[in-house]
């Protein structure tokens, strides 16, 4: 039977990291999540996950940031 991985908790410091590795780039490739897994202390895998959920988070709160903005139009007058 195949056993699902444990769920990964990431301290404030690696949040941190992590926030700022994604504000440089949304989609780092293997050798640079091999760099962030070495200074974050999990593995790539795990880092590629939290890009992919982070990726999710960003475009929902962009999705409803443009709704917003269309909702409520500033006027240019």
């Amino acid at each position: 039977p195949v056993r699902k991985k444990s769920r990964t908790f990431y301290s404030a410091e690696q949040l941190e990291e992590l926030e700022k590795m994604f504000q440089e780039d949304h989609y780092p490739d293997n050798e640079k999540r091999r760099e962030i897994a070495a200074v974050v202390g999990v593995t790539p895998q795990r880092i590629m996950v939290w890009f992919q959920n982070r990726r999710a988070k960003w475009r929902k709160s962009e999705k409803l940031r443009v709704k917003g903005n269309k909702k409520y139009p500033t006027s240019s007058a």
